[in-house]
């Protein structure tokens, strides 16, 4: 069975220990624990030896979305405690400014593609130059960023098919024109299905889709994805 879990953030937007004791019940295999803002990163990096994580087969962290130059080897430092772990990190390409301080993350750096606002990493040549930067990293696909940058979802299929860095993870969203993370709707599943078949049945998949002030629930997020990664046939074939 494919491993589905949330972003703590989706679920307790900055309160991370909230959303995990929301989501006990539910046994999830794969959870992603959320540092997007950059104020969150030091909370969860103290707690994180004493959360209780035993249930999840997969544990990733996402890195601070947002951050400048001068705040990058801090932001690094404390990321380290997480792969000491053997916890993958997610990062935006835009926030890596030195090389140097990532490629010794190796195989436990997950680059995603990234939104329209951004100015790097959204189509799969951007990607490639990226992973020429860091080969030994893994990609962790966004559905929502790529159907945004390309509704045909093609591009979409050219980053999976021909990506030059191993799928690690897949996030899962309705993106909106605001760059938001919202509740799967009726297309955005459609537009998963439609590449469906390129995402491994052993790859985790993340719903990021924000319900953390009631826009839907856990359960029903649950059941759009399973629907979004019923497998039709790909773009491009």
């Amino acid at each position: 069975m494919r491993p589905i879990g949330f972003s703590t953030g989706a679920i307790a937007k900055g309160d991370f220990r909230r959303a995990l004791a929301m989501l006990a019940p539910f046994r999830l295999p794969a959870v992603e624990l959320s540092a997007l803002r950059l104020d969150e990163l030091p909370y969860l990096a103290e707690a994180a030896g004493e959360l209780d994580l035993a249930g999840y087969r997969h544990v990733s962290v996402h890195a601070p979305s947002n951050f400048s130059l001068k705040d990058e080897q801090r932001v690094v430092g404390l990321l380290r405690g997480f792969v000491a772990r053997g916890w993958p990190v997610v990062v935006h390409p835009d926030v890596i400014f030195t090389d140097a301080l990532w490629v010794e993350f190796r195989n436990n750096l997950l680059i995603e593609n990234n939104d329209k606002r951004k100015p790097v990493g959204r189509t799969a040549a951007e990607l490639a130059v990226l992973f020429g930067r860091f080969p030994e990293a893994g990609l962790c696909f966004d559905v929502g960023h790529a159907r945004q940058i390309d509704p045909t979802m093609n591009e979409a299929y050219l980053i999976l098919q021909h990506g030059q860095a191993e799928l690690r993870q897949v996030h899962i969203s309705e993106v909106n024109s605001f760059s938001r993370h919202d509740p799967l709707s009726s297309a955005a599943i459609e537009a998963t299905r439609r590449v469906a078949d390129l995402v491994p049945d052993h790859v985790p998949v993340i719903l990021e889709t924000l319900i953390d002030q009631g826009q839907s629930t856990i359960e029903a997020e649950l059941h759009r994805a399973s629907e979004a990664l019923i497998s039709v046939l790909p773009v491009g074939v």
